[in-house]
């Protein structure tokens, strides 16, 4: 069994992983379904107004945070290969720092910083909502996937 600093390590994974699935699932399940009911003027504001405040202490704390833990986990798995659970913290931490991580830097804040650049009542921009919409969740649900995977892969290494 881990134990030591590397269950600590491990324990906060399953916590940071968890945490930013659940906001990730969020989104999926009912936020993005909610902003898209909104007239396109309203839902291009409400959008840029939670991607304003997303970046901010608490979540950011949480998704950087989260990232520079798998990659320590990863690292630190690497260096002292435990006796078990090693594969699946190194699936863990791939999962999040790619499928989370990676996807939110290449696929979700460049639609968000596009959307930012949108005057939210313009014609374009409610051309553009629709599209936005549809795309962001898509990968959203990545990130989602990726999230809870990892969380799983943590878990499943500390049994």
């Amino acid at each position: 069994m881990i134990d030591g600093p590397y269950l600590v390590l491990a324990v906060l994974g399953v916590l940071g992983t968890g945490m930013t699935a659940g906001v990730f699932y969020a989104f999926s399940t009912f936020v993005m379904r909610g902003l898209s009911a909104l007239p396109p003027a309203q839902g291009v504001a409400a959008m840029n107004a939670i991607n304003t405040a997303a970046v901010r202490v608490p979540f950011m704390l949480l998704f950087l945070g989260t990232a520079a833990l798998a990659l320590a986990i990863g690292v630190v798995t690497c260096v002292v290969w435990p006796a078990e659970g090693a594969v699946l913290l190194l699936v863990g931490s791939a999962l999040y720092l790619v499928g989370s991580f990676g996807v939110t830097v290449a696929a979700n804040v460049p639609r968000n910083a596009a959307l930012l650049r949108q005057e939210p009542g313009s014609a374009e921009a409610a051309g553009q909502w629709g599209r936005y919409v549809r795309e962001w969740t898509a990968w959203n649900h990545i990130r989602t996937a990726a999230s809870v995977a990892a969380t799983a892969a943590y878990v499943l290494a500390l049994v």
